[in-house]
């Protein structure tokens, strides 16, 4: 029993361990992300552009909110969920106000920088992508963050074709067409990772609930 108990200590740590060395990694690649893109999107005049730099900061924000949780209770892996989902709705939101902003002060951005900028996204977020993928299915903090991570890629492909259409019809209307429709995305997100941390909390029982320290294995 003592022997089983110890395997099963070793290998509860031993995944934490995983969890933490590659969500360390991950972030510090959004956060560098989101600091470049900013400046890239605000000088290339671009609401696409910006709206992926929000999200590369929501990514950074969530993993550093999971790696705090990994060793903790299910309960408190689904409540940084819920928040996660919370963010990127917020993400969803400033995205819409600037569309709505350009709709009525349009502009043409560069679609140089959108072009350059959104292939060193696809890049980054590959990267982090492939870091997550053993972890997807781990737990709700972990899935929480992958999928962050899968939309991530969807918008950079997004930018990329957004850069293609405003030099196509020298128009900013692309950038604003391609923002809403990664405001939607985050919207679409933002709902899925609520409803999943809404389950997992519904399924924790009242002592689980009331435990704040990190989870015990099953003797």
């Amino acid at each position: 029993m003592a022997g089983s108990c110890c395997e099963n200590n070793c290998a509860v740590e031993f995944l934490h361990a995983r969890q933490k060395g590659t969500l360390v990694k991950v972030l510090w690649i959004n956060a560098v992300m989101f600091l470049v893109i900013t400046v890239a999107a605000l000088y290339g005049h671009s609401t696409a552009l910006l709206s992926d730099s929000l999200d590369n900061l929501g990514d950074a924000l969530t993993y550093g909110l999971s790696l705090y949780v990994v060793a903790q209770s299910a309960e408190a892996k689904a409540r940084v969920a819920l928040f996660k989902g919370f963010l990127i709705l917020l993400g969803a939101a400033v995205v819409i106000v600037q569309v709505a902003w350009k709709s009525f002060n349009p502009v043409i951005p560069s679609y140089e920088i959108m072009g350059a900028f959104s292939l060193a996204g696809v890049a980054a977020n590959g990267l982090c992508l492939w870091l997550l993928w053993r972890h997807r299915s781990e737990d709700i903090n972990m899935s929480s963050v992958f999928e962050c991570s899968r939309n991530d890629i969807a918008s950079n492909l997004s930018v990329l074709l957004a850069a293609g259409g405003v030099w196509l019809f020298q128009s900013g209307w692309p950038d604003i067409v391609v923002a809403s429709l990664l405001a939607a995305l985050l919207l679409r997100s933002s709902i899925r990772v609520i409803r999943g941390a809404v389950k997992e909390l519904g399924k924790q029982p009242v002592s689980s609930l009331q435990r704040t320290g990190p989870d015990r294995p099953a003797r």
